[in-house]
This record gives structure tokens, sequence and C-alpha cells, in this order.
């Protein structure tokens, strides 16, 4: 049996925004896809990096809790060598690190508009 099946989504999400949380990621939002028909996947996790070496810490933090805490790793992890947006692929749960100017650029959240957006606090 597949290990991504038996950690419940919810806990998947707690810990990579917990880790975004841990490097002071910006701007974090969520993406709930439950209700949309044939939805790339259950829920996106957006934030914004300040830097490709912010990115990198990012990517890398939430990598390590996610491994250590529920022993997931994502199937796919996409642009890491620019450090421009970092897309980590878990399957039901996809994580986008961007640069803000990027982000801003591809505006991912008015593309899929439809999903319901929750708007998380940041330690900032």
């Amino acid at each position: 049996m597949n290990d991504q099946k038996l950690v419940h989504k919810s806990e998947l999400v707690s810990a990579i925004i917990q880790a975004i949380d841990e490097i002071k990621g910006r701007d974090v939002i969520l993406l709930d896809f439950l209700k949309i028909e044939n939805a790339p996947c259950r829920y996106f996790v957006i934030c914004n990096g300040t830097s490709t070496t912010h990115i990198r810490a990012l990517e890398s933090t939430i990598y390590r809790r996610c491994k250590k805490k529920l022993n997931q790793r994502p199937y796919d992890v996409e642009g890491r060598e620019n450090a421009q947006w970092v897309l980590m692929d878990y399957i039901d749960v996809v994580v986008h690190v961007f640069q803000k100017e990027i982000r801003e650029f591809y505006d991912i959240e008015s593309l899929w508009g439809d999903a319901k957006s929750t708007t998380l606090a940041s330690s900032l």
C-alpha cells in the first residue's frame, strides 16, 4: 500500500504550513479544490520567498519536515535549480514557492478562482 494514502491530507497540509511558517514564508494561501470536479489535486499551498536562497530554504524545510514527521516525500520537485518557482508535488497536495514577481506574473490564485481560498497568517 502506498504510504501517501495512509497520511491524512490535513496532516500533510499542516506540516507544510508549519515548515513555511518556520522559515518565514510570505503571503501564504491555501486553495481547496475538494468541491471542484476534475481538479488537479485536493490542495495548493502557495507562498513567497524573498530570494533564491530563501526559496531553497523553504523547499528544503518543507521536504525535511514532511519526511521526518509523516514519512512523506514529494513525488516530484520542479524548479529547484532556478529557485524562482519551486513546485513540490505530494500528489493530493501541491506546494508552490514563488519569488514575488513570478507569483504576480502567473497569478495562479486567479486561474483557480473557483477554489476556496484561505489566507494564512504569517509570523512576519
